[in-house]
């Protein structure tokens, strides 16, 4: 038989294997966790980096679209001006009839009333000014128009009637950069004609 000595020999240095593969194993997983801790950081900083780089990416984009959007805008400013400049603008009026008289009140802010210029015909009227653009009040270089949306340039209007007005009684007055005309209509008198 074996004696218990023996057995509790055996069973110390089982036991101290036992405790000795325990720590080796301990410090196996404690490396793993740290090399994996390592592969971890490594990876959430290159992750980081990463969006980092997207980021910065994405707000450049938007900057250069920015920039992209501003220049169109400038040029279409630009473009717009030079068709105002080149094209022959309408003057905003109003038009009221009575039985005998039309009247115009016609807009022409900005403008003197020597630069206004009314034309009567036999049953048309035509109001002609010029609108100076807002940048030629600036003597700088540097000043640049950014957006414009007044008038300036030719601006012309014309009005058709259908009866035919008594130009010889045809007034009009400037008020405010306001001018009112009125245009007394033309009554020709009927006559009777006998049938013989």
């Amino acid at each position: 038989m074996v004696d218990t000595e023996t057995i509790d020999a055996e069973f110390s240095e089982k036991k101290e294997k036992f405790d000795e593969k325990k720590e080796e194993t301990k410090e196996k997983i404690n490396e793993k966790r740290e090399e994996t801790k390592d592969k971890i950081n490594e990876r959430k900083e290159k992750g980081k980096n990463i969006a980092d780089n997207v980021i910065n990416d994405l707000y450049k984009s938007v900057d250069d679209f920015k920039d992209a959007i501003k220049n169109m805008q400038k040029t279409a400013d630009e473009r717009y001006t030079e068709y105002k400049r080149s094209t022959v603008q309408t003057i905003d009026i109003d038009l009221v009839e009575t039985k005998d008289t039309y009247f115009i009140k016609a807009a022409v802010p900005g403008v003197k009333k020597e630069e206004v210029s009314i034309e009567a015909g036999d049953n048309d009227i035509t109001i002609e000014t010029t609108f100076k653009p807002y940048i030629e009040e600036f003597e700088e270089d540097e000043a640049e128009v950014i957006s414009s949306a007044i008038k300036s340039g030719k601006c012309v209007k014309t009005v058709r009637f259908t009866n035919s007005i008594d130009i010889e009684k045809v007034t009009a007055k400037f008020t405010n950069g306001i001018v009112k005309i009125t245009l007394p209509k033309l009554i020709i008198p009927k006559h009777k004609v006998n049938v013989e």
